[in-house]
């Protein structure tokens, strides 16, 4: 093996990311998603004034952060139970520092926002779990850059008489959705990406 490929794997082996930390989203067997059949219950709004829709990549070389400006969405609640939750982000609205990996996380080596200018994710069924600071699985159909997988993924999830609230921090692998690009030979980008959720639903 040359010397500089072994320099590669080792840098790959030592660098520490919260994408490697983070737990992952299962992907139901690697196919398409699942037709999604209506949640019982009352809708309650996105608030969209105090939610957040993040994500963090990773290169060798350390972490980028990035977030979406613009989505909409509803939680399904019937009684004190969550029954299900959509969300619609608007690609377009990605921000990230600085405004050159903004542009080239929109072009078509990644997000292909003009492409593919929305993003969704619609649940088939939120399960009571505590594990760790989760309190719930949610699963269903993501659909980014234009792939629809199922999914499943911790959430900690709380449900008031005002509405409810979820958060989450997972990773997907961005190579089952068609985003391909490596990044430079001498700093290659990772294959998860963590996406952060932090969402307020209120009832009407």
């Amino acid at each position: 093996m040359r010397a500089s490929s072994m320099v590669l794997l080792l840098a790959l082996a030592a660098c520490s990311s919260q994408t490697d930390q983070k737990p992952a989203a299962t992907v139901k067997d690697g196919k398409a998603a699942s037709p999604v059949t209506p949640a019982t219950g009352k809708a309650a709004p996105l608030d969209v004034g105090v939610s957040k829709i993040g994500f963090i990549g990773a290169k060798v070389s350390g972490d980028h952060e990035g977030s979406f400006g613009e989505f909409t969405g509803e939680a399904m609640i019937d009684g004190d139970k969550p029954t299900g939750v959509s969300i619609t982000v608007k690609t377009e609205s990605l921000v990230a520092a600085p405004q050159k990996l903004a542009d080239h996380l929109k072009s078509p080596d990644f997000f292909d926002v003009q492409a593919f200018p929305t993003a969704k994710f619609t649940s088939t069924a939120i399960t009571a779990k505590a594990d760790g600071d989760s309190t719930h699985v949610i699963e269903g159909s993501l659909e980014l850059r234009g792939v629809s997988k199922t999914i499943a993924f911790p959430a900690q999830v709380t449900v008031t008489a005002t509405g409810a609230s979820g958060k989450a921090e997972f990773s997907i692998n961005r190579k089952d959705f068609g985003i391909e690009y490596p990044g430079m030979t001498d700093d290659l980008i990772k294959d998860n990406v963590v996406l952060k959720l932090d969402l307020a639903f209120r009832r009407g």
